[in-house]
């Protein structure tokens, strides 16, 4: 039978009837902090009981986020509450733009898996605007005249080969030009809190579109909540009617659970990237976002990825487990001789990433003046590391009700 009515009595019964120790005892309603890897020691005679954190082959619990050198960086993990940044300040963002692109045409044009959506026929200017962006060595598609481009096939070309044409294509599709959806760019940007963000353009080629590594990775989480693009930015490569095949510019899509979402470089921004990465934590699969500004070297794009991907194994290195097993001693619990261990009623297993979160127990033991029996619940063990988890308190072996004299003590 669990108790769900509780009174409040004085410190002095609390110290008669009631004892466990944490470290550092505290008897009564309140509730016992300490380090995950203190000692749990039982009041005398109950045995001493060890909680101790379970490392995972592989990890490393010390370890913390390895941010790289030389660049501005955050890691998003909307599941765990997880916002952590490195060095974040406003800068050019490159084609990490074209998220918001992706995002205010669904807003305008919404589009599930499975649909194509609005399209449209590629006329002369189309063409002639392609040519001019070939010659500026910008990222686009090739098109033709007459060429027939729907919703669907403008976002994956969008989003998997950075193609910057595809962008002005679907700004007029869904607002009628350039100006006006950039305009919706800043709108939503506003809308959404994104306080250091804004838009001079579609595709990121105008260095005064800037944000912050932290907003880029809000609004990667945001935008994947869409199956649609889920499915589009885990693709390696897409292939387009006139175009073909094109492969995707974002790193290591399909390698070490990566699943994308978007890169970019120019000379201002340097290599920029928002990588999502699948991760298996408490037997469900979670996405983590790493996101990287301002990269050099190379390419600018491989030491991007190569930053975000070192985030990313650096988190999923510091796997931790702990395992708590049913009938582990905690305390006691009763008055004078008349004392029994309290146990776990139930077995609790957590893990965590030890890089996110510093975890801590917490033991709370009611006090008690009634008979209790084993399986009735007399209090709670809780674990804290980011989604707390926590299992309920019993007793070993029955305990009588404490006599009127003393109560009274």
């Amino acid at each position: 039978m669990t108790r769900t009515r509780r009174r409040r009595p004085l410190l002095g019964l609390f110290t008669r009837f009631v004892s466990f120790s944490i470290s550092t005892a505290i008897v009564g309603a309140l509730v016992v902090a300490t380090p995950l890897s203190a000692v749990i020691r039982p009041s005398p005679p109950a045995s001493t009981s060890t909680l101790t954190p379970v490392t995972v082959p592989g990890a490393a619990s010390t370890a913390k986020i390895t941010w790289p050198a030389g660049v501005s960086a955050a890691v998003v993990i909307p599941s765990l509450g997880v916002q952590e940044t490195w060095h974040d300040h406003v800068a050019p963002i490159a084609s990490l733009t074209k998220l918001m692109t992706a995002y205010v045409t669904l807003q305008r044009l919404p589009l599930s898996l499975g649909q194509s959506g609005p399209c449209v026929t590629i006329n002369r200017a189309d063409v002639l605007y392609y040519d001019s962006m070939v010659a500026s060595d910008e990222s686009s598609a090739a098109v033709a005249v007459g060429e027939r481009l729907c919703e669907s096939t403008l976002l994956d070309g969008l989003l998997v080969h950075s193609a910057g044409n595809f962008a002005t294509i679907l700004a007029n599709m869904s607002w009628g030009g350039s100006k006006a959806f950039v305009a919706q760019m800043n709108l939503q940007a506003r809308a959404l809190g994104l306080t250091h963000t804004h838009y001079a353009d579609t595709s990121g080629v105008d260095p005064r579109s800037v944000s912050t590594a932290l907003e880029q990775g809000r609004l990667a989480a945001l935008l994947m909540q869409s199956p649609l693009v889920r499915r589009i930015v885990d693709q390696s490569s897409v292939t387009l009617p006139v175009a073909g095949t094109l492969g995707s510019y974002t790193p290591f899509v399909g390698v070490d659970q990566v699943v994308g979402v978007k890169s970019g470089r120019t000379d201002a921004a340097g290599g920029c990237d928002v990588m999502a990465m699948r991760f298996e934590l408490n037997g469900q699969t979670q996405l983590s976002y790493a996101v990287v500004l301002g990269a050099r070297g190379g390419d600018l794009l491989g030491p991007a990825g190569e930053d975000a991907l070192s985030i990313e194994q650096s988190i999923l290195a510091t796997k931790t487990a702990l395992h708590v097993t049913r009938g582990m001693v905690v305390g006691t619990l009763g008055w004078g001789t008349k004392r029994t261990d309290v146990v776990v009623k139930a077995p609790l297993n957590l893990e965590w990433f030890s890089a996110l979160h510093d975890a801590d127990v917490r033991v709370t033991i009611w006090p008690e003046f009634h008979a209790v029996e084993p399986g009735d619940v007399v209090g709670w063990l809780s674990v804290g590391a980011g989604i707390p988890q926590r299992t309920p308190l019993t007793v070993a072996h029955p305990v009588a009700p404490a006599a009127v004299a003393q109560r009274l003590r």
